[in-house]
């Protein structure tokens, strides 16, 4: 400061130069700054390409959960074999029939009068659910209460999971067939009370109505299809694209070009108006569909094309598997070509 009896100091031309970078040459963090991520930096890749084929995106603890334990499961058998100590299947067929006493002691500790209540049985039924309760270490009784040990609760637990597994296969068994044998990553539990839609000999069309409502109230639709559906695109009295849902799809270059076929006008409408988006890609398994708030799942019939089934739900665990496998096609897939579009 002036004044102050120190001679203000000059810059050295090193001074200045470190000024003009900021940050030295040798400093990795200018280079990273000038080019956003370096050229060698993976992450850069891996943006660009949204998923990479074999490093796809982690999920969310929950869904990675759920698919470890399906992934698991595949290998059960094996790790008990080799321990040698299996149940039998009349011991397992014992768990299950003694399934709705433990699903109710899983709300909370019971007296057997009120076993009795809750499950509409006889005085001697009870005591004999309670001696097997008791015999297989699955209750400790307290006060005349009986409370699920941590190995009845486990138990439990189990019991009413492969209930639900049981029951969620019978309703989406028309579906199934036509997804296992091409994503070993499904799981049923996150689909447990999905809306299941099956097409009938009366009503061939339910599965694609069931689609065009919920497509109807999404904002965004990205999805696959081994079909042609039309994309769900809004229009006005005047019939034509006023707005439209902002969608990307993925098709068989077959399946893209018969919907430029038989809708072209709204079709090159909606691409030209960046509502719409068509990828191709050689194979796809099944049709899916995500939207704002849900997923879809449907299965065809390999020799009509024609959608059998669609299964919906608005679990997020589901929904997001479903932005997962939908990423992975996605990543495998090429852009509509220009040509494909004029001609």
């Amino acid at each position: 400061m002036p004044g102050d009896g120190h001679r203000p100091t000059t810059p050295t031309s090193t001074d200045r130069d470190a000024d003009e970078r900021r940050v030295g040459d040798d400093d990795p963090r200018t280079d990273a700054d000038e080019r956003g991520v370096g050229d060698d930096d993976p992450r850069t890749d891996a943006d660009e390409r949204g998923v990479g084929d074999d490093d796809p995106v982690p999920g969310s603890p929950v869904l990675e959960s759920v698919l470890e334990n399906a992934r698991n499961r595949r290998h059960l058998g094996t790790r008990l074999a080799a321990t040698g100590d299996r149940l039998d299947a009349d011991a397992l067929a014992d768990v299950v029939r003694h399934g709705p006493v433990l699903e109710a002691l899983l709300a909370g500790p019971m007296d057997r009068r009120e076993i009795e209540a809750h499950l509409n049985v006889s005085r001697a039924t009870s005591h004999r659910l309670a001696r097997w309760l008791d015999e297989h270490e699955f209750v400790e009784k307290d006060d005349g209460r009986l409370h699920l040990t941590g190995r009845g609760e486990a138990v439990a637990e189990e019991v009413l999971r492969f209930e639900a597994t049981v029951r969620t296969a019978d309703r989406l068994a028309p579906l199934l067939d036509a997804v296992c044998p091409d994503h070993q990553e499904f799981v049923l539990e996150p689909f447990v009370d999905a809306t299941v839609t099956v097409a009938d000999p009366d009503d061939p069309y339910r599965p694609v109505e069931r689609f065009a409502e919920l497509a109807a109230d999404s904002e965004t639709f990205r999805g696959f299809n081994t079909t042609p559906m039309t994309p769900p695109v809004r229009r006005g009295r005047d019939d034509h694209v006023l707005d439209g849902t902002e969608t990307e799809v993925v098709y068989r270059r077959s399946a893209a070009e018969k919907l430029l076929e038989t809708a072209p006008e709204r079709a090159r409408d909606a691409i030209a108006a960046g509502h719409l988006t068509i990828r191709t890609r050689e194979t796809l398994p099944y049709g899916l569909a995500v939207f704002d708030d849900r997923v879809g799942i449907a299965g065809y019939d390999d020799r009509t094309g024609l959608a059998t089934v669609f299964v919906d739900t608005d679990d997020d665990v589901a929904r997001e598997w479903g932005e997962r496998v939908y990423r992975a096609v996605r990543a495998d897939a090429d852009p509509l070509d220009a040509r494909t579009l004029e001609d």
